[in-house]
């Protein structure tokens, strides 16, 4: 049904609606006029969440955010997912999102999601957050588009070395979560990989030393109903003499992808989570950093969330 709707213009392509969060937010706001919208509660299957810490969890992409957050095995396996999960907004919110909803939503840019303002994500020739109101734009990977990635989950879905499931009229196909999202140097106007008529389906989360060791943390302006300003999910493997094995960093709301920091993560391996290494780790995982005008303070905050989380850690 996806595919039997042709349209000139990409903004009235036929589009899937699962929770209906996002989706309906931008047909409010005139990004996107779809001919179709195809209702994908329907399909039977595509909602189960299954598996434990030693096979490894397979969540369907239906499966709700209060679901994910309140189930044992993710709780206790996966508790970085758990804790994203019950990040997102309100519980009502939670009770209809769901987790290929969440990979898949649209930025927040205020720029973007003005009906009148033709920014380079719609096509136009300008991003305007470059220069003017960005508080919550882009540290990290920004340019020629500063967007964020509003996905608590795809944070720490990056962290787990998740792959992703992705169906579509050429058939079904595996993506590795780093592969699945595209930076806005690559192309502007989307933010992942799905082509027309292709959806998520399912969620692989391999069986590791270090997911149950996993923490998020998030801070945001208001208590609920709000996204991340910055984020950040961390996930170590420590060894019997209290020496990191494996670790996992990765950011949100700092760039417009999930941003890992694999030269953060080296400076942890083969060292105990003490305080000069995790400083060390804060230190190196925000090298490179572009604030904007108005966004400096995230630098900092990244540098703080992450802390909070690696120490969380420690007793583990």
């Amino acid at each position: 049904m996806l595919a039997e709707v042709s349209a000139d213009d990409e903004s009235e392509s036929a589009r899937p609606m699962s929770g209906g969060q996002d989706l309906l937010t931008t047909m409010k706001e005139r990004i996107l006029v779809p001919k179709r919208v195809v209702n994908l509660k329907t399909i039977q299957g595509l909602d189960g969440i299954e598996g434990d810490g030693v096979k490894g969890m397979k969540i369907g992409a239906l499966a709700k955010l209060f679901e994910i957050e309140s189930h044992p095995e993710i709780i206790k396996n996966y508790p970085a997912l758990a804790q994203a999960a019950h990040s997102v907004a309100t519980v009502q919110l939670r009770n209809l999102g769901t987790i290929g909803g969440n990979l898949c939503q649209r930025p927040r840019c205020w720029y973007f999601r003005l009906p009148h303002v033709v920014c380079l994500k719609k096509g136009g020739d300008t991003c305007y957050s470059e220069k003017g109101e960005n508080k919550y734009n882009a540290i990290l990977g920004g340019g020629p588009s500063f967007i964020v990635h509003p996905s608590d989950l795809a944070t720490v879905l990056t962290a787990l070395d998740a792959t992703i499931t992705i169906n579509g009229p050429k058939g079904a196909k595996n993506v590795e979560i780093g592969k699945f999202f595209v930076l806005p140097s690559d192309n502007a106007s989307v933010e992942n990989i799905l082509e027309d008529a292709e959806i998520v389906t399912q969620i692989q989360i391999p069986a590791s030393a270090f997911a149950a060791r996993s923490a998020y943390v998030k801070f945001k302006e208001r208590t609920s109903l709000d996204f991340a300003m910055v984020a950040a999910a961390a996930a170590v493997d420590v060894g019997p003499d209290q020496t990191v094995r494996q670790a996992r960093l990765v950011l949100g709301a700092v760039a417009p992808i999930p941003w890992r920091v694999p030269k953060a993560e080296a400076v942890l391996v083969g060292k105990p989570l003490s305080d000069d290494t995790i400083h060390a780790a804060c230190e190196a995982a925000l090298e490179g950093a572009a604030p904007l005008e108005h966004n400096g303070y995230k630098v900092p905050l990244a540098k703080a969330l992450l802390r909070r989380a690696l120490n969380s850690l420690r007793t583990a």
